[in-house]
């Protein structure tokens, strides 16, 4: 199947997909419909049937839907399941522990086998069954152990400067917690998670909301 652009929002929606049909119990005769979709993520039918079309292997079948074991395994491709990639964390302090023990990161695809403070205190600690090392072993670590994903999770004041270190190694990729731009190689992917901007989104809606009762 070629893989077709698709936009932020999609990405974003396709691991609700991929939750909800892991939940239900099917079996190789399974199908499930656009409606059902619909109906139990609140989605408008015409986004999930834009959503779906755009990654789906098989057509659907009018007024049945798609087989579900089909459909699991597209959705796995998409979203990263399919092929794990490890990570490493940079800043173990109180928001890079919460993600070390977030067991879902493994779930999905994504595992984290290595945390890297500046914390004399942190080195050796044994964070969910992840060691914490010293920020200056990084760069040689990152090379010799086949990473792909570096965290970052550290004060801003110190974000770029981390940045600085990936950008000699081979990492491919940066999950970006700190909330200040950095400047990457071109050939790294960036991702930054804006907290501020989420509650921002979750703030408007909840103004709508209130206007319309």
């Amino acid at each position: 199947m070629k893989r077709n652009k698709l936009s932020q929002n999609q990405v974003q929606r396709y691991p609700l997909y991929l939750d909800y049909l892991r939940s239900i119990n099917f079996d190789d005769n399974t199908y499930i419909s656009n409606r059902e979709f619909a109906n139990v993520l609140k989605l408008n039918i015409e986004v999930v049937k834009k959503d779906l079309a755009a990654i789906s292997s098989e057509k659907g079948l009018p007024r049945i839907g798609r087989k579900v074991s089909v459909l699991i395994n597209d959705l796995m491709k998409i979203v990263g399941v399919k092929e794990e990639l490890n990570a490493v964390l940079i800043g173990a302090g109180h928001l890079g522990k919460a993600l070390l023990n977030f067991d879902d990161f493994k779930k999905n695809g994504l595992n984290i086998i290595a945390a890297f403070d500046i914390n004399p205190l942190l080195y050796e600690v044994d964070i969910n069954g992840i060691n914490v090392y010293p920020l200056k072993e990084l760069k040689d670590y990152v090379d010799k152990n086949n990473i792909s994903v570096a965290i970052l999770t550290v004060p801003n004041n110190h974000a770029q400067e981390v940045v600085d270190i990936l950008n000699q190694t081979k990492i491919e990729a940066i999950w970006n917690f700190a909330t200040i731009a950095i400047n990457v190689n071109p050939n790294i992917v960036v991702s930054n998670m804006s907290m501020a901007s989420s509650y921002a989104n979750l703030y408007h809606q909840l103004i709508l909301k209130r206007k319309e009762r």
